[in-house]
This record gives C-alpha cells, sequence and structure tokens, in this order.
C-alpha cells in the first residue's frame, strides 16, 4: 500500500519509514512529493500546527488520492511566549533559511539566562485517506535552548536544542534515538493505528 509524506524533506520521509519499519508495517510504501505529479500547495496560514497538518494532508489526499500524512513543527520558546510557533520555518523572513532562523532566535535570546531557556518542540501529524478518515495527532518534546550549535544530525533548530535528560543538542542525537524522543516520532507513532488499517503488521 502506497501512503504519501507531504514533504520533500529527505529526513522526515528517512525518520517515517524507519518507524513504520521498526512498527512491524512493511506493506506501506511511503511516498514524498517529489514521487508524484506536483499539484497546488496551499500556503500555511492556520494559526495552529494542527490545523496547517490537516490541510496539507487533505489537499495531498485531494490531489493524489493516495492515504496522506502531513506534519507542521515548530519550536516554541518559553522566554517569547511560545514563539517562533507555527513561524518557525519564517522566523527570520526567508522560509527554510535555517542559518538565518538560528541566528535571529539566538540574537533575541542572548540576555535570557540560563534557567530561562525552556522550550518545547511541537508536532502535529494529520492523517487523511479513503471513507472519510481523518485523524490529527500532537507530539510534544521539551528541553532548552543552547548559547551556540553543535551537531550535524539534524535540521532546523535541531543543533541548538537540547531535549531534557541530555547533554547534547538533538542534531547530536543519533537517528534512532532521535525517533525515539523527538517530538515527531511520537507524533507519527499516535498515527501508526490508523496506519494500520491500510497494512497487515509483519509477522513476528
Amino acid at each position: 500500500m502506497k501512503v504519501l509524506l507531504a514533504s520533500r524533506n529527505a529526513k522526515k520521509l528517512g525518520e517515517l519509514r524507519r518507524i513504520l519499519e521498526s512498527a512491524g508495517l512493511d506493506g506501506i510504501r511511503v511516498l514524498g512529493l517529489a514521487d508524484v505529479p506536483e499539484f497546488p500547495e496551499a500556503p500555511e496560514t492556520d494559526p495552529t500546527f494542527e490545523g496547517n497538518a490537516l490541510a496539507k494532508a487533505r489537499d495531498a489526499f485531494a490531489a493524489t488520492g493516495l492515504p496522506s500524512v502531513a506534519d507542521d513543527s515548530g519550536i516554541a520558546v518559553d522566554a517569547l511566549n511560545g514563539m517562533p510557533g507555527v513561524l518557525s520555518a519564517r522566523w527570520s523572513g526567508a522560509h527554510g533559511n535555517d542559518p538565518a532562523n538560528l541566528r535571529l532566535l539566538l540574537g533575541q535570546l542572548r540576555d535570557v539566562p540560563d534557567d530561562r531557556r525552556g522550550a518545547a518542540f511541537v508536532c502535529a501529524a494529520a492523517f487523511v485517506a479513503p471513507g472519510g478518515v481523518e485523524a490529527v495527532v500532537r507530539g510534544e518534546w521539551r528541553g532548552t535552548i543552547r548559547r551556540e550549535p553543535a551537531g550535524t544530525n539534524g535540521f532546523g533548530y535541531d543543533p541548538i536544542f537540547q531535549p531534557e535528560g541530555r547533554d547534547v543538542t538533538s542534531a547530536e542525537l543519533s537517528p534512532e534515538d532521535k525517533d525515539e524522543l523527538s517530538h515527531r516520532g511520537q507524533a507519527l507513532r499516535l498515527l501508526l493505528p490508523h496506519l494500520r488499517e491500510f497494512a497487515r503488521p509483519r509477522a513476528r
């Protein structure tokens, strides 16, 4: 069974594939947006992660007819009253400019003491499939914002996010550890019961 992940991010595709494999769902083939004909993608204008994820999954399903998964994620910084939030990917003004986003956020937190640098990665994931099936779930990953980036294993704000209980950044974790702990890993695992509707679990 084919399932479309409404993303061109290779690391997100790899993450979903690893989670499905670890859950024994080897009957699902995950496609990305690069694997299907292009279709108009609506801008992410909803004020919530959940609303944006569901809109993207609905668009993908309507355009392709494939059961579709989409996510919207970002970082919510306590000292910034939960911002950048849904604006995380374009915090510096240009969508997806990770270095500029990191520099801006670190600059905004320059004078914030270490005990007030709490933050959470947030991910909402949505699944839309034939028969009117729709599901939206949410994962959160608490931690703190480092003063300097470290690590190369992630993207976005990973190099400055230190998860609770760890002495390294998200970008210094192995893919397997990140799958286990991360906001996106949490959310995608919450979708597994819905994805099981479309594939039989591997025999144990």
